[in-house]
């Protein structure tokens, strides 16, 4: 098999480029070499390689700056989706490509399913599930891994942040009524590829339908930012860190408004591909035990 995968420096496609290199050829050009604002080189570049698969791992993340950035957020979470997932329907690729928890507005009172009714509070969720729509209408063959707090050791994220200031100062404050599962990129990337793995081995002839569409991906288990900031500090284990303070969403005062309630259920794809992910807790565990490769 042959993987085009585009955004593959960030958290995610950093680890992806490693793991799908066991089922084939990846083709991971740099974020310099192509640039998703401008869709038609690297349309090309697709269509000269003709790939099996199209891996979507680009996004903007930055979910305050995308307040007053909303052109660009659109642009590269919607509209580059849109064109990836025409160019895959006319070449015949299949397209993996990953949304967020932001598409909900926090409000239920238990974990998100799949096919609950949407409603982001941000610029940032908004214009995620835009780029979820486009890629509906244009392309039947379709995998959506909807994730949540994502971190490794590469880019910008909550864990590194928490580090840096944890050394640093004396106290943090990080909210503590905002909930979720923060997710390992590396774990990420491992059950994406066993998803697509676990496609290509179905036997020839098998309908493949029932496969394709969205998916909630996210370590299990749940914790707030605030509970995951002390996981860190605890796994740090070093003398003379700051403590953490709880703090309310209304005391915090971010730019942009985050969901209460950030929680997804992963059963559907448990279900449908019969493996799931490791609890938030092991997988931290792991992380700094283990470490991560970063290049």
């Amino acid at each position: 098999m042959k993987f085009f995968l585009v955004g593959a420096s960030g958290q995610v496609g950093w680890q992806l480029r490693m793991c799908l290199a066991r089922l084939g050829e990846v083709v991971a050009p740099s974020r310099e070499a192509f640039d998703l604002m401008q869709p038609d080189p690297l349309a090309n570049a697709i269509r000269a390689e003709r790939p099996d698969w199209i891996i979507n791992a680009a996004a903007y993340t930055g979910v305050d700056a995308a307040e007053r950035n909303s052109d660009l957020a659109f642009a590269l979470n919607a509209e580059a989706p849109r064109h990836l997932a025409v160019l895959a329907s006319e070449i015949g690729a299949l397209l993996v490509h990953f949304s967020t928890d932001y598409v909900f507005d926090g409000n239920n009172d238990s974990a998100y399913t799949e096919s609950d009714p949407t409603g982001p509070l941000n610029v940032y969720g908004a214009s995620k599930l835009e780029g979820e729509r486009a890629i509906r209408a244009f392309c039947e063959h379709h995998l959506i891994f909807r994730t949540s707090w994502i971190y490794s050791r590469r880019r910008t994220n909550f864990l590194l942040t928490m580090e840096r200031l944890l050394a640093a100062k004396k106290e943090v404050c990080v909210v503590c009524d905002q909930i979720g599962a923060p997710t390992s990129a590396n774990d990420l990337a491992v059950a994406t590829t066993g998803a697509i793995e676990h496609i290509v081995i179905q036997p020839k002839g098998s309908d493949l339908k029932g496969f394709w569409g969205t998916y909630n991906l996210t370590c299990s288990g749940e914790t707030s930012w605030h509970g995951f900031a002390e996981a860190i500090r605890d796994r740090i284990g070093q003398t003379g860190l700051a403590r953490v303070l709880a703090v309310s969403t209304r005391e915090y005062n971010a730019t942009a408004r985050r969901p209460q309630n950030s929680r997804l259920s992963n059963e559907k794809f448990n279900r449908m591909f019969g493996f799931g992910m490791p609890d938030w807790q092991s997988a931290l565990e792991s992380f700094y035990q283990n470490g991560e490769n970063v290049g």
